[in-house]
């Protein structure tokens, strides 16, 4: 007669079976953790080096308190995207500024480090200010100037609204002629150029008095005046905007003149 039930033997195999693959998923998730760690290690670093680089020219930095203060317990929120939200928030001066709040699941802080240093160079009507930022473990926010009327964006892409119908032509061409000036000084009136890469109307805040303001350097990348072609890892950029030598290679090297495509692309959009 053949037996149905397990013997003592096979019990003790698929018990060792058991405890390999635990073993293994422990193993597994500790590198995980020991990864996460070493980046955030790595990642603080390079902010202590910034503000050690840049000393009292560094913007206020703020703690995760803070933050909630300034945004009321982020009690007004201005807008969303795949890097966080934005909220209203208002300083112990009575300022009024907006708070990016980046995704806790963020990966590396490379943009968020990008984002600081290359805003922190510039001092340009056309260039949105830096009041300061957070970082904090895994919290990372930026604080910047309040912009009462928002994105470019919804004033070229929203139908029959009541904002859309206060852009007529002279503000129009007053804002593309805004956004040409705040370009040109980001890549010629710097010590050190910075290229966008990231020109479109969702970057481009407007004031009280519609004066576009460049923003969001998360993608923007440093590089010394007299180099024409610089090297790039992969297109992270907003299909429809992305000059053709960044998709391509054999099209031309990236340059400063990456930009001037995206502004072209964005000015027929708003004709």
């Amino acid at each position: 007669m053949i037996s149905i039930f397990p013997t003592g033997a096979s019990l003790s195999i698929v018990g060792l079976l058991a405890l390999l693959l635990f073993c293994f998923r422990e193993k597994k998730l500790w590198y995980k953790h020991l990864r996460f760690w070493e980046s955030n290690a790595e990642d603080h670093q390079k902010v202590e080096e910034y503000l050690k680089n840049y000393g009292s020219y560094a913007p206020n930095r703020y703690n995760y308190t803070d933050i909630k203060r300034i945004t009321g317990h982020f009690r007004s929120k201005l807008g969303q995207g795949g890097f966080g939200n934005v909220y209203r928030g208002s300083l112990s001066n009575g300022s009024e500024v907006a708070v990016k709040v980046l995704n806790e699941l963020k990966g590396s802080g490379e943009d968020f480090i990008n984002e600081v240093a290359s805003i922190s160079r510039t001092s340009h009507v056309n260039i949105v200010s830096l009041v300061g930022f957070c970082f904090e473990g895994h919290k990372r926010a930026l604080v910047y100037e309040f912009m009462p009327n928002g994105s470019l964006e919804k004033f070229i892409y929203e139908e029959r609204s009541d904002s859309v119908r206060q852009l007529g032509w002279p503000i129009l061409y007053k804002i593309t002629l805004g956004i040409a000036r705040g370009l040109e000084y980001l890549h010629r009136g710097c010590n050190t150029r910075i290229l966008h890469f990231d020109i479109k109307p969702h970057n481009i805040l407007l004031d009280e008095d519609f004066c576009p303001k460049i923003s969001d350097f998360g993608l923007a990348k440093l590089c010394m005046k007299k180099e024409s072609i610089v090297s790039m890892l992969g297109p992270r950029r907003t299909i429809g905007y992305i000059a053709p030598e960044i998709v391509c290679r054999n099209l031309g090297g990236v340059s400063h003149k990456s930009d001037v495509y995206s502004y072209g692309m964005m000015v027929l959009e708003m004709v």
